[in-house]
């Protein structure tokens, strides 16, 4: 009889805690089903303020391009689906024998509006138009920008100055911007190699600018990082060489042809028609018919 007595006590013990494990799984229920109610809205915002972002830097991406006697231009912006934060312009100078191309990327949309806002207020104050060397613009920027970075940001800036008296392109890239020239009838590439690191809160680099020499038919594409690290299914990038080598396989004549050339060499090899970061190209031609000025 004791040994049945334990057996019934040990089993309302038992049934007791089952009681008490039960309705911890019901608080934990409870509370799982909160948090998960928390994370949706918490992703429904953040979603809704990255499609914000993306529309409003569709919206101040330029939709049209000046008409620069010599050079033809094919561009493209893709808004990322999960970060991004490009932006790009091409324009004339107050001297309108110069034209200036402008590309940023930047690692966050918060750096982004930053950076952007910063070369709105350069731009309204004609700094750039006004001829000053590309590695001066890049360092004015770069001052106003990094006093007001709070975290592990950073920005990838190609500012460069096209001077047609002389068709002589001079640049300044600071960070991972992609730009290469294409010489006209010559085998591989030539590489606009950046000419410092990006921005970031600790910049205290002196901006340096080279120049190059164009000619008929030259080409010149500048790529944002957002190309060469998109991936594959095996999570592989495509790296420069995808990016180089699908500006030899394109058509030796046409901006666009180039510029679709290398965006469907990239979705093929992703498999993505949205990328998961902005995406921005910019293809420059100068044209046969260009007769050089001499210079003054």
């Amino acid at each position: 009889m004791a040994d049945e007595s334990e057996y019934k006590e040990r089993i309302s013990e038992l049934e007791h805690e089952l009681a008490v494990k039960d309705a911890e799984l019901h608080r934990y229920r409870l509370e799982l089903t909160k948090a998960n109610t928390a994370l949706e809205k918490l992703i429904t915002q953040v979603s809704n303020e990255l499609k914000l972002a993306q529309n409003l830097q569709k919206l101040l991406s330029p939709t049209e391009l000046p008409n620069v006697q010599g050079f033809d231009f094919s561009t493209k912006f893709l808004p990322g689906s999960r970060s991004g934060g490009d932006y790009f312009d091409i324009f004339e100078h107050e001297d309108k024998l110069k034209f200036g191309i402008l590309i940023s990327s930047a690692t966050g949309y918060s750096l982004s509006s930053l950076l952007l806002s910063i070369i709105i207020k350069i731009s309204s104050q004609i700094e750039a138009r006004r001829g000053l060397e590309a590695h001066k613009v890049v360092a004015l920027l770069a001052k106003e920008v990094v006093p007001n970075i709070q975290n592990e940001d950073r920005a990838s800036l190609f500012y460069g100055v096209v001077d047609r008296r002389s068709y002589e392109i001079q640049y300044c890239s600071i960070g991972n911007i992609d730009g290469f020239l294409q010489v006209y009838g010559q085998e591989g590439l030539v590489e606009l190699l950046p000419t410092g690191p990006s921005i970031s809160k600790d910049f205290n680099t002196e901006p340096q600018s080279k120049t190059i020499q164009l000619n008929p038919r030259d080409r010149i594409v500048i790529a944002t990082e957002g190309l060469k690290m998109s991936q594959n299914s095996l999570g592989v990038n495509w790296g420069g060489h995808g990016l180089s080598e699908s500006i030899l396989r394109a058509p030796k004549q046409g901006v666009h042809e180039l510029r679709n050339e290398i965006l469907f060499s990239n979705e093929k090899y992703t498999g993505k028609t949205d990328p998961v970061r902005d995406q921005t190209l910019i293809v420059t031609e100068v044209k046969d018919r260009v007769i050089k000025l001499a210079k003054t």
